[in-house]
């Protein structure tokens, strides 16, 4: 600055006085302007940093949406397999049932058929329990075709998962 000083004081000093005036003046604009610079640099770190934010908040919310999503398929399929399951367990159960109901009514069928062979009874009493055991006849055939239709819903509930 002491240069310039000297260098307009030996010059015109009108025109050193102007100089010396712009030289004075560009020094103070340029810090200014760096300055500025600095002020416009922070601001735009903000506004970055602030659209960083907002992206990251953004991502994150998609995430949890789509892990939300994910969650609710599982909690659905997960009750499908179980209905699915209870559907298995109470076919099984039908058909277990179905299996002992033949099973004892032709045990009493044969129980039946023994006490007509061995026994001498009256012909009307011989009649009744022939009648009877005809009774279980059918009733072991209407169960048979139950098992058969618990059967195929067995082997449909099987089949579908």
């Amino acid at each position: 600055m002491l240069f310039l000083f000297y260098y307009f004081k030996e010059q015109n000093t009108m025109k050193n006085t102007l100089k010396l005036l712009l030289a004075f003046l560009f020094i103070l604009s340029s810090n200014s302007f760096f300055a500025q610079k600095i002020i416009t640099t922070e601001k735009s770190q903000e506004i970055a940093q602030k659209k960083l934010d907002l992206e990251a908040q953004k991502s994150t919310e998609e995430y949890r949406k789509k892990l939300d999503n994910d969650q609710s398929q599982l909690k659905k399929e997960q009750r499908k397999l179980e209905r699915h399951q209870k559907d298995l367990k109470n076919a099984q159960k039908d058909l277990e049932s179905t299996n002992k109901k033949i099973d004892k009514l032709e045990y009493n069928k044969q129980k039946l058929e023994s006490k007509i062979n061995s026994s001498s009874v009256s012909q009307e009493d011989l009649q009744k329990q022939q009648i009877k055991l005809k009774e279980h006849d059918l009733d072991i055939q209407k169960l048979k075709l139950k098992k058969i239709e618990q059967q195929k819903k067995l082997d449909k509930v099987k089949a579908e998962y």
